[in-house]
């Protein structure tokens, strides 16, 4: 592995520190990516209709189950070639590029026809109003024929930050944005394409982004190029992706069902409160992405320091992580009570906001406040899922399912809309119970101490030629 390759090394710095630069440019990516729903939310919203815009909110559940499913996979293929990357495996990474390649085209295959097939039937179980039904299925019926545009920006976005570059996929993330509201505005607004042009702008402009950040990423990093010997398949050397990938695949799609359970309480209060909790969670989401960010970095820090035998920066590095996490969610809380109301604004219009201004305010208040909590939620379940045991994170997420649904049921039974608004935060506390239960005995198994060869007798970049694991 050359010089130039290990630059982007997360096992040798400060652990704040690069934990810090590795997080920044990926925050910048995830608000650019919330640009792409929040691009069609605002146009849609603002141009077409209030029906509409609840229209496209309605399929939030559902797109993240297939995309939330299609995200997990992909990071957990990227776990393994970061851990192979840390220890400085240069052929294993190669062989760990070449078989996410094969196990993402086969995931395509499957997911785009699953989730193209059961699309009006999820539409119908969650009891979506009928005035708006049809325009959720021409969105949200694209967004699946376009799986593969996903597919293709996340595997290459992954892979690419699993040898630590967390800039390159961010320069892809900006393209993908202006070209996501460009062409919004002229399939909605020239073509008059309504939701429909929403959906073909999201699928085309992540398109472009996925093929540019691939090519980009070949000839950047000689490590990601692969020949034909990397594509010999290995079932032991598949299953080993496949463990670490489906756990987390399934973890975001268990994530999804508790949500979709949410929407099916939230459709049954009408189109008007559908579009209410929509600007909500917009504005919701795109305030605590810093701490989605930071849960992304600890994947690649975790990884790339067990596979480096680096022990004790894993846990000092979860520390301070966790402690850089509550003071984002405080910073989260701040901006809610700030920008409120100029942020949903951009979602409904003036001349809506009168009618789902109390509703917005009422979510917001009760899920910012305990920001703190998605915080920790973060930063454990993408470190343990970076040290390698993503079905512990499955089953954490498989707890937040159970209690995100008992909320949204017994809660709602008794509150009403205010029970729903809380189903989130007490999912997250049960989850992190779990997790910190679960954290603390995994890295009570691992030693003490980092490995003493890794920085003063590990061989010079340049000679090292670790051979290929069978």
């Amino acid at each position: 592995m050359t010089k130039r390759m290990m630059h982007n090394d997360l096992t040798r710095s400060k652990p704040t520190k690069s934990i810090l630069i590795f997080t920044v440019p990926i925050l910048i990516g995830n608000l650019f990516q919330q640009l792409y729903s929040m691009v069609d939310t605002i146009i849609v919203g603002r141009t077409v209709s209030l029906q509409a815009l609840a229209a496209v909110g309605s399929t939030g559940a559902i797109c993240f189950l297939v995309i939330g499913f299609v995200q997990g996979v992909t990071s957990g293929f990227a776990v393994i070639t970061a851990q192979f990357y840390g220890a400085r495996d240069e052929e294993n990474v190669k062989r760990s590029v070449a078989m996410s390649m094969m196990l993402c085209l086969a995931t395509t295959l499957i997911v785009t026809a699953l989730s193209v097939a059961t699309t009006m039937p999820l539409l119908r179980l969650l009891q979506t109003p009928q005035d708006i039904i049809q325009d959720a299925y021409d969105y949200i019926v694209i967004i699946y024929w376009g799986i593969f545009a996903s597919v293709l920006y996340n595997i290459s976005s992954n892979l690419v930050r699993a040898i630590g570059d967390s800039n390159t996929p961010l320069y892809f993330l900006i393209l993908a944005s202006v070209l996501n509201i460009g062409l919004d505005l002229l399939f909605i607004l020239v073509f008059h394409m309504g939701v429909a042009g929403a959906g073909w702008a999201t699928v085309i402009s992540q398109a472009v982004s996925g093929v540019a950040c691939w090519v980009y990423a070949l000839v950047k990093y000689k490590t990601l190029r692969v020949n034909r010997r990397h594509f010999a398949w290995s079932w032991r050397f598949a299953m080993r992706h496949l463990r670490v990938g489906l756990p987390m695949a399934f973890q975001y799609s268990i994530t999804a069902i508790g949500i979709m359970v949410v929407q099916w309480a939230v459709n049954r209060l009408g189109s008007s409160v559908v579009a209410a909790y929509t600007a909500a969670s917009k504005v919701d989401m795109l305030v605590n992405q810093s701490l989605a960010a930071l849960g992304i970095a600890m994947a690649t820090y975790c990884a790339q320091n067990y596979g480096a035998r680096m022990f004790r920066r894993i846990r000092v590095g979860v520390s301070r992580a966790a402690i850089i996490s509550i003071v984002m969610s405080l910073v989260g809380l701040g901006l809610i009570l700030a920008l409120q109301d100029p942020l949903t604004v951009l979602f409904v219009g003036k001349e809506d906001f009168a009618a789902v201004r109390s509703d917005v305010h009422l979510y917001l208040y009760i899920n910012a406040g305990m920001y703190i909590l998605l915080g920790l939620l973060y930063v454990y379940r993408n470190s343990v899922q970076g040290l390698g045991h993503s079905t512990l994170a499955m089953f954490a997420g498989a707890i937040e399912l159970a209690m995100r649904v008992i909320a949204a049921f017994a809660l709602a039974a008794w509150l009403g809309y205010p029970g729903i608004c809380a189903a989130s935060p007490v999912a997250w506390l049960g989850a992190d119970v779990f997790l910190l239960i679960a954290y603390a005995c995994i890295v009570r198994r691992l030693p003490r101490e980092d490995n003493p060869l890794y920085e003063r007798d590990m061989p010079a970049a340049d000679d090292v030629a670790h051979r290929a694991t069978p």
